[in-house]
């Protein structure tokens, strides 16, 4: 199949798209961010890239911490709001009336309607071109206890969260497989026809 060079570019997809609040449960800012994701284990790390001249930029700059909220498809209008609206001229979680609570160990605030949220605390800004990159650690998670089994496992699939790519927000659909799941398949397939032919003898 033919394939084509295209220039250099930032088509990496689907991307979580995340409204990252900022300030204080007070005076709080959100913002639409795609630019994220996870950066290392212990300690658990992760970034997210803001252009200097959103208004965000310098709430999150001076205060070192934000929360990164993971959005839904219930919060398609909201998540789109929020990053194409200004905190300079417009109270976004006003206007979208979102709830916001006090974090547990951040200044930020968590927004109620997320399912999971990540408390996090700048370690470090690396200026990049366009976008600065905050990178920070996740210093605790918040998260909405639906979706918090009786074992303490957190599933997430049931909260509907959605995706970005290339401009557009995505339902996240069904469940493919899980972690590792080729290795185990193959070792459940060995032991049933092991189990098999023990039968037919």
């Amino acid at each position: 199949m033919a394939r084509k060079i295209l220039a250099p570019g930032t088509i990496l997809a689907p991307l979580p798209a995340v409204m990252v609040s900022c300030g204080t449960t007070e005076k709080a800012n959100v913002l639409t961010i795609a630019w994220t994701g996870i950066i290392n284990t212990k300690p658990p790390m992760t970034y997210i890239s803001v252009r200097p001249s959103r208004h965000s930029y310098d709430i999150i700059k001076e205060s070192g911490e934000f929360v990164i909220n993971l959005t839904t498809s219930k919060l398609v209008h909201e998540t789109d709001f929020c990053g194409v609206r200004s905190g300079r001229d417009t109270d976004k979680p006003a206007k979208c009336r979102l709830h916001l609570e006090e974090a547990s160990a951040v200044s930020a605030p968590v927004i109620a309607e997320s399912p999971l949220s990540l408390e996090c605390r700048v370690t470090e800004i690396k200026p990049l071109g366009t976008h600065d990159m905050f990178i920070a650690e996740i210093v605790a998670i918040n998260v909405d206890e639906r979706y918090i089994d009786s074992k303490g496992k957190i599933n997430l699939q049931q909260a509907g969260l959605m995706a970005y790519s290339h401009g557009e927000y995505f339902s996240l659909g069904r469940k493919l497989g899980e972690f590792g799941y080729s290795v185990a398949k193959k070792a459940k397939n060995k032991s049933y026809n092991h189990s098999a032919r023990n039968k037919r003898k």
